[in-house]
């Protein structure tokens, strides 16, 4: 069994003349992720390894979650193919993973996400929001073997607000 647990960031802030990459979290991106990260805790899923991408709105959105699931730093890593809109990159690498790894969390962006969410899972989304968590769960012992899967919850921050 393989559980794949896809959050976007956070809303980001467009105020600065910054790179892509470089855009910081509004005040609402880190209050919902507050919101969905302590909702999510409260499931009490065991996490074997969390991804981020290296967009600076993605590592915030993360580093709020692992606080919050008092989720080792060792166990984490920022991996450059997830600053991925697409989501052939995030689809590639999550597939290349280690199999003895059966839950794992990344952290990515749309229109990557919510395609990976409606091609993965069997819940059609419409939008997967900021700091928007999608729960897949695959029957297979393998990552390079994962396609349609079953969408377990989603964790959306209009929910807890």
């Amino acid at each position: 069994m393989k559980n794949l647990i896809l959050v976007r960031h956070g809303k980001s802030s467009w105020d600065y003349s910054v790179s892509d990459k470089d855009r910081p979290l509004k005040e609402r991106g880190i209050n919902d992720a507050l919101l969905v990260s302590e909702a999510f805790y409260k499931k009490k899923v065991d996490i074997d390894a969390v991804f981020s991408s290296p967009a600076n709105r993605a590592l915030h959105t993360c580093m709020i979650f692992l606080r919050q699931l008092k989720f080792p730093f060792s166990d984490f890593r920022v991996e450059k193919n997830l600053y991925d809109f697409s989501g052939d990159s995030d689809l590639e690498f999550i597939k290349s993973l280690d199999d003895n790894l059966s839950t794992i969390m990344v952290f990515g962006h749309n229109h990557a996400f919510t395609h990976l969410a409606n091609s993965l899972g069997n819940s059609y989304i419409d939008n997967v929001p900021t700091s928007g968590l999608v729960h897949l769960q695959f029957d297979v012992a393998q990552w390079k073997s994962i396609s349609k899967g079953t969408t377990i919850q989603t964790i959306f921050p209009k929910d807890y607000r």
